[in-house]
């Protein structure tokens, strides 16, 4: 009979994985010795590494790198392993049993090691607005002064030492030291979590631009930088050099080189361009079939708009085809140069004539796949001649280049006039975020809230029309939460997303705050005094999702949409399970009675079925039943690939009712509570 296995009560030990990884690929360097416990342990001979990496090692210390007091000891924190759980707070989520979302109150830092192994290499888009060290925000206080070993009993405790929070200050010596300790070991983790075409955008302003950028570098690779974007949010006229009204938001992927092979190309509607095709919808309706009538009808619809008419501009797209409006491409290469094949003229079975710059496509296969596609449009009145390429108002799948990538980036947005590429810079004016959210919040509660419908554009634009998982380790105002719904219900995406948001006491804030910053805590407070809940800003957090859901689902009839505004609630907290700290020989008979109890009085099933799917790595958002089978609650996740039940005394029956459940899904999962 096979040992059932024993639960892992810590999150993922990177660094135990990185010594499997190069085991793998150099058995020979990884040797075994012992610990201070007399604990067999595999260990890493450097000394042999090197010498199969001779040829690449650095000699010496001049290297072009970013450095700082306290990077190793933050480099570790991001792989220490950590002894913690996420509890569900079934009160404070929004359809709990059916939304994919997820919001974890606690530190991001514990939070993104204890979902690494669930959501790792699956999240799409990463967004984040981390305090932008301006003397007077608030970095998360990780304990980097530990050494190795006191640390990972620190991590271990169920009351951490110490205040979570700080102040920095530009009076502390180390003002950017500890905001890049800080940020350093979130983004190490931020990368794990990215799929090969996941993308990254974090918010900054000029007092950490520099040092972030070289970070950034540093963990993402200089190579898969894509653009650092400028975010004009408006002057003030009380500066006394220069108006710096503006952020940025660095943009860099997981793997550059994965979008260019899947020919990832961004692109945004032009305006006007929708109103086209709602138009073209609805000709299409009353002329069914027939392309002639529909192409007159809309040549009269564009005639007659005013000439300020953003739609005007694309008048050219009044060709119809199966596939819409398009309108007549040049079909030679950007530029010249291009390649000379012989093109055959379907029609006559002769050549065609060969434009002077060459043929756009560098591929014969691609030319041919394209007149294949529709997409080449040969003269009737000239069958000889050159022939020209459609592009339509929504291009079909299989229409565009294969020029090289620098040649694409230059000269599409020209070729497909619907849509555009994105600038690296844009503007929109910061008061019109911090009415919505007065609006919806019913008072000013967050002083510099992020614009939704800006990052909804741009998430829209880099998600490129696919749903996926975004993820947000500062979700702050929650922002990101309605960005992301907003899209959701425009574009009939479903895009998961996961929040991490600590639990902030705004009554500390309220000590240091002056001014209007006084007056918004104030006003949260009251807010959340009103409603009963604590005084934190991962309350406040909470209230701001749930209301824009609510409004966005009230304002919009979803189509493909699956309506999902809810998130399941969670707090990074101590195992479920007791820790046995005391050795045998040393305990009392009323102590080692306890010990057998292996689930804290103060948990339920819930929490203890969360930490094993933390456990094995599987989705936390997955569908969870609860079933009776032979008198005991049995928990079902994901239609059965996974059954628990954590009943104090089990019986045979049960047994073997779950042994007949498993027996029809090798890959199924029995867990049990280990009482003794």
């Amino acid at each position: 009979m096979t040992k059932p296995d024993k639960l892992e009560l810590q999150s993922a030990d990177v660094t135990r994985k990185n010594v499997e990884a190069l085991a793998a690929l150099f058995p020979h360097i990884v040797t075994e010795a012992l610990d201070d416990d007399g604990q067999l342990i595999h260990q890493v001979d450097f000394e042999a590494l090197r010498q199969e990496l001779s040829d690449y090692v650095i000699e010496g210390k001049e290297v072009y790198q970013i450095d700082w007091p306290g990077k190793l000891a933050a480099e570790f924190a991001s792989n220490a392993p950590i002894a913690k759980t996420l509890r569900p707070n079934l009160a404070d989520s929004v359809d709990f049993d059916t939304t994919k979302n997820l919001f974890i109150e606690g530190d991001n830092l514990e939070a993104m090691k204890l979902l690494q192994e669930s959501y790792l290499g699956k999240v799409r888009l990463i967004y984040i607005d981390p305090p932008y060290n301006t003397g007077g925000d608030l970095v998360y206080r990780d304990d980097f002064s530990s050494s190795t070993q006191e640390f990972l009993w620190k991590s271990r405790q169920v009351n951490q030492a110490g205040e979570k929070l700080v102040s920095n200050t530009e009076a502390n010596g180390r003002f950017h030291s500890d905001w890049l300790s800080m940020i350093y070991p979130r983004l190490r983790l931020a990368k794990r979590f990215l799929a090969q075409d996941g993308v990254i955008l974090v918010s900054i302003d000029d007092a950490e631009q520099a040092s972030l950028r070289r970070l950034m570098d540093e963990v993402f690779g200089e190579q898969n930088f894509i653009a650092q974007l400028v975010w004009e949010k408006g002057r003030k006229n009380d500066a006394k050099f220069f108006s710096n009204g503006h952020e940025y938001v660095m943009v860099y992927a997981k793997s550059k080189s994965t979008l260019r092979e899947r020919k990832t190309a961004w692109r945004e509607e032009k305006p006007g361009a929708r109103e086209i095709w709602d138009e073209y919808m609805r000709l299409r309706e009353v002329h069914g079939g027939d392309d002639v009538a529909i192409e007159k009808d809309l040549s009269a619809w564009f005639a007659a708009l005013p000439r300020t008419d953003p739609s005007k501009k694309w008048a050219r797209y009044k060709r119809i085809d199966a596939n819409g409006p398009w309108r007549d491409r040049d079909i030679s290469w950007p530029g010249g140069n291009g390649p000379t094949y012989t093109v055959i003229n379907p029609a006559t079975g002769k050549p065609v004539k060969i434009p002077e710059a060459g043929w756009r496509y560098s591929d014969p296969e691609e030319m041919k796949r394209q007149i294949k596609l529709g997409l080449v449009v040969f003269r009737e009145d000239d069958p000889a001649a050159t022939p020209f390429r459609k592009a339509h108002l929504r291009p079909v799948e299989g229409e565009g280049s294969d020029v090289s990538d620098d040649e694409a980036e230059e000269t599409e947005g020209e070729a497909e006039l619907a849509t555009q590429v994105r600038g690296t810079y844009f503007y929109k004016q910061s008061q019109v975020s911090v009415k919505h959210l007065r609006e919806l919040m019913g008072a000013k509660v967050f002083n510099n809230p992020k614009d939704h419908e800006v990052l909804s554009r741009l998430f829209e634009y880099v998600l490129g029309g696919k749903g996926g998982i975004v993820m947000d380790f500062f979700a702050g105002s929650g922002t990101t939460a309605e960005a992301v719904f907003d899209l959701s219900a425009r574009a009939g995406l479903n895009c998961p997303v996961i929040l991490v948001q600590l639990p902030e006491l705004l009554e500390d804030n309220l000590k240091s705050a002056t001014g209007s910053a006084k007056t918004t805590i104030q006003n949260a407070i009251k807010i959340l005094q009103k409603l009963d809940k604590p005084l934190t800003i991962a309350e406040l957090t909470k209230i701001r999702i749930q209301k824009a859901g609510e409004q966005i689902l009230a304002n919009r009839t979803p189509s493909d949409w699956n309506g999902d505004v809810g998130f399941r609630a969670f707090t990074v907290d101590t195992s479920n399970f007791t820790e046995i700290t005391t050795t045998p020989d040393a305990a009392d008979q009323e102590a080692l009675l306890d010990l057998v109890e292996s689930v804290k009085g103060d948990r339920g099933g819930l929490d203890v079925l969360i930490e094993v799917l933390i456990a094995w790595g599987l989705d936390l958002s997955a569908p969870i039943n609860v079933e009776t089978i032979e008198g005991h609650q049995v928990y079902s996740v994901e239609d059965g690939a996974l059954l628990a039940c954590f009943d104090d005394h089990l019986d045979e029956a049960l047994i073997h009712a779950l042994a007949l459940r498993a027996a029809a899904d090798t890959t199924q999962k029995v867990v049990f509570k280990d009482t003794g």
